[in-house]
């Protein structure tokens, strides 16, 4: 069973940058898509970006635009993430969807500050 371990999370102020990263405890496709969500307090978890074994790539409406989604040749999925705003506060979880199943990272949490 492959792991998920994410980094990248951290305090910025609105207008700033982060870049989150999902590194595969071994380099694994997921045959299905490869997805950021994230988590805020009282919210349901809401998926953010997606991106297919053949680069097709998603976003949600509130990220279009400031977000991109990629993978490297490790199968590291990344997530750039500017022109954060304070609403963009959550706990950002990757996701492997296989046809079997799907693997989630731990969270890293990404505060915004006004």
């Amino acid at each position: 069973q492959v792991q998920l371990v994410e980094s990248g999370g951290g305090l910025v102020q609105a207008g700033g940058s982060l870049r989150l990263s999902c590194v595969p405890s071994r380099n694994i496709l997921a045959n299905r898509a490869m997805c950021w969500y994230r988590q805020a307090p009282g919210k349901e978890r809401e998926l953010v970006a997606s991106i297919t074994p053949g680069g097709y790539t998603e976003y949600a409406d509130s990220v279009l635009g400031r977000f991109s989604i990629s993978r490297d040749t490790k199968n590291t999925l990344w997530l750039q993430m500017n022109s954060l705003k304070p609403e963009d506060t959550a706990v950002y979880y990757c996701n492997f969807r296989f046809s079997y199943g799907n693997v989630w990272g731990q969270g890293t949490q990404v505060t915004v500050s006004s």
